[in-house]
């Protein structure tokens, strides 16, 4: 059920009916019951009381909270990888970084976003924080694949010259891991991330 929504099969406001979901799934309705549970405490769906479950869906507001609540946490843990990343993880980032400038082209838009879910990891994880890594991780199990897929104007395309600012950006995060400079790799994340956030408000705002 949870790979269903994360992938748009169910699709944000729509109702999740126990009886639909055991027949979609070959199950009981108990299983389905104690799995609507769990999807509403990771915050995929919400309950409406006298009504029944249905995907979670976001707002503009919503939008502008999850990006600071990341840029946050994300921007602190590159600050501390600053201190700790090794050469062969460096490496691994530039890697990523080059297969992406390689994969911008409109059509490969899914490549594009799996491959900068890696590069936001990479980096975390380079912190050797538990804390960090677990929070973001389930962060990143939902976010910003849902987010993204909430919308229709950005569900299957890329933002416009997004890739472009992408690749400066990453390639600022990266210089400043390299040099061991935890300012720069803080700064430069968290305007990354801010940055995203504020072309996917205006770009949505934009649509008709």
């Amino acid at each position: 059920m949870r790979a269903a929504i994360l992938s748009g099969h169910y699709k944000p406001g729509e109702w999740l009916r126990q009886e639909r979901l055991a027949h979609d799934f070959g199950v009981s309705q108990m299983p389905v019951r104690e799995a609507l549970k769990e999807l509403a405490a990771e915050g995929l769906i919400e309950h409406v009381p006298y009504r029944g479950a249905r995907v979670i869906v976001f707002s503009i507001d919503d939008i502008l909270d999850l990006y600071c609540h990341r840029a946050f946490l994300e921007s602190r843990a590159a600050s501390i990888a600053a201190e700790v990343i090794t050469p062969e993880e460096t490496a691994a980032l530039e890697s990523l970084q080059e297969e992406m400038e390689e994969n911008s082209a409109p059509e490969a838009v899914f490549k594009y976003r799996e491959l900068n879910r890696k590069f936001h990891q990479q980096i975390y994880q380079a912190s050797r924080r538990e804390y960090l890594i677990r929070t973001l991780n389930q962060m990143w199990a939902t976010f910003p694949t849902m987010l993204i897929a909430n919308f229709a104007a950005t569900a299957v395309q890329p933002l416009p010259e997004r890739d472009a600012t992408d690749a400066v950006e990453h390639r600022k995060v990266i210089a400043a891991l390299k040099s061991r400079d935890r300012a720069a790799a803080e700064q430069s994340m968290h305007r990354h991330i801010l940055a995203t956030a504020e072309q996917l408000v205006n770009f949505i705002k934009g649509q008709p």
